[in-house]
């Protein structure tokens, strides 16, 4: 299973969105076992906004969506709308 999360912040804030959301990768790795994490954007901006994309791979163990999503809480101040998350499994 691989979980894509993507959300838009303002290009303004994109440094410190990105250093506080490696961080919350980073920790979550070190809890949930063969984990994966990676943060891309989208290569342009929109009206002053970014989108950025968290995505998660490895042994997702139960409840790692919700560990990411609680995790995220700390990102809410900088979020230009919702989170959303895609699920995908191999065919």
């Amino acid at each position: 299973m691989r979980l894509f999360v993507y959300y838009r912040v303002a290009a303004a804030d994109l440094i410190a969105v990105r250093q506080a959301v490696l961080t919350m990768q980073a920790s979550l790795c070190a809890t949930h076992d063969g984990l994966r994490a990676e943060l891309l954007r989208r290569p342009q901006s929109n009206e002053g906004q970014v989108t950025l994309m968290e995505t998660y791979a490895g042994n997702h163990d139960a409840g790692i969506a919700e560990a990411i999503e609680a995790a995220a809480s700390a990102l809410t101040s900088w979020l230009q709308g919702s989170r959303h998350v895609e699920v995908f499994v191999e065919p």
